[in-house]
């Protein structure tokens, strides 16, 4: 199986000369290419696995990992700088809304990291940094993509917030076949941050994010809970807001939704 998931990379434009693995069943994708990092494991080294038993999203999150979807996550080695670095998220949760159009799903990206189907989640993004003194020493992105998943099967109130390919189309695809789409989206939107063309993937990102600009959002981060107006994002890709105070507010990493009205007495 790792042979047909390279074929498919060298089909799709993913620079060769990487580890490619295949999985039945793996812990986590993510914890196995920053392993191969760290026995100097070459660029663009890709692990997929059919299932994970401990997937993990934003804020060590558990992430549910059930056999038929996708779970890939990719050794990238970026020269790139700090500021670039953060915006690997938005180029992935990019190369994720690009490539499920081959399947006909249009999507909207959540800032910083989440792919919707209306308001139903079908993919998030996880890029973890390795830093060496100042430099980046490897990133690794880790994508998964609800593919095969009924969410019928998951029960209220989860099946109302999840999407998946199946499920938007009615038929079953192969997550393998969606890897590889998405790694070759990503492989186009990486090189342009390397080129400098960083405004290329922040204007598409932007074209795909939910209409929350001008709303009320709120926040949940390592720093506490705040709420705010969203006004957009910067050019290092972190959330702008601004509070019922009028300050201007700058967000790394959090969790955002809409802000709940709150009803008059």
């Amino acid at each position: 199986m790792s042979e047909r998931l390279r074929a498919l990379l060298a089909g799709r434009g993913v620079p060769a000369g990487g580890v490619v693995e295949h999985h039945g069943r793996l812990a986590s994708t993510s914890d196995r290419a920053r392993e191969l990092g760290r026995l100097g494991a070459p660029e663009w080294s890709v692990v997929a696995a059919d299932e994970q038993w401990a997937g993990r999203g934003r804020s060590g999150h558990d992430w549910a990992s059930p056999a038929g979807n996708l779970f890939v996550s990719v050794l990238l080695r970026p020269s790139l700088s700090p500021a670039g670095v953060t915006l690997l998220p938005l180029a992935a949760g990019t190369a994720v809304a690009e490539a499920v159009e081959e399947w006909g799903v249009r999507s909207t990206l959540k800032w910083p990291n989440d792919v919707l189907v209306g308001d139903r989640k079908l993919a998030g993004v996880l890029v973890e940094a390795t830093s060496l003194t100042s430099a980046i020493e490897s990133a690794v992105v880790g994508i998964g993509v609800n593919v095969r998943l009924d969410p019928r099967g998951l029960g209220s109130p989860l099946a109302e917030r999840t999407a998946s390919l199946l499920s938007e189309t009615g038929s079953s695809v192969d997550p393998l076949e969606v890897g590889a789409a998405v790694l070759g989206r990503l492989a186009l939107w990486y090189h342009a941050l390397r080129d400098g063309r960083s405004a290329e993937v922040l204007d598409a990102w932007r074209a795909r994010s939910v209409p929350w600009w001008g709303r009320e959002v709120e926040v949940r981060s390592s720093g506490g809970f705040l709420r705010g107006r969203a006004e957009g994002i910067d050019d290092a890709g972190a959330l702008l807001l601004t509070s019922a105070e009028g300050a201007p507010l700058r967000i790394l990493s959090g969790e955002v939704r809409e802000a709940r009205l709150v009803p008059s007495r």
